[in-house]
């Protein structure tokens, strides 16, 4: 992970059969899964999951995604998939570090960027609706006073 932003959020996931290709490694494109569980429990976090966001009246479509690959994973692995927010005024960012849980070696990084769509009008919101950057400032005011008391203490 380039950078790690607030709301620290780690999901694990074990490597199935039907991940892998015929060498035996993760198939590329499985790891977008991998990035997709850690943003939901992320967005959970949030208390900004799949119902409240079709709620909020806004969709967040994923309109970039950059991922390096380090090293494969291979069947039977059990992966960490960290995820964090780096950036929130006027678009989602989330940096992701994928790693072998048991030896902690890098296997991948990805960062991902969506935007607020109004969904009754398809319209792009150059800016984060209220509704979300409440949540954010809120729940990051929370955890930062949890740890303010356990480093105090």
């Amino acid at each position: 992970m380039r950078k790690q932003g607030i709301l620290p959020t780690t999901v694990e996931a074990d490597v199935a059969f039907h991940d892998v290709d015929l060498v035996g490694v993760v198939w590329h494109g499985h790891y977008l899964k991998y990035l997709e569980n850690a943003r939901w429990a992320l967005m959970s976090r949030l208390d900004f999951g799949l119902d409240a966001m079709i709620a909020s009246g806004y969709a967040w479509p994923i309109v970039e995604v950059h991922m390096k690959y380090v090293r494969a994973a291979r069947f039977g692995d059990r992966l960490a998939v960290h995820a964090s927010l780096v950036e929130w005024q006027s678009r989602l960012t989330i940096n992701y570090l994928v790693s072998n849980a048991a030896t902690a070696e890098r296997i991948a990084r990805a960062r991902t960027t969506q935007v607020a769509v109004a969904a009754s009008s398809g319209v792009l919101q150059f800016a984060t609706p209220a509704i979300l950057l409440e949540r954010i400032v809120a729940v990051s005011r929370l955890e930062e006073r949890k740890w303010n008391d356990t480093t105090s203490s």
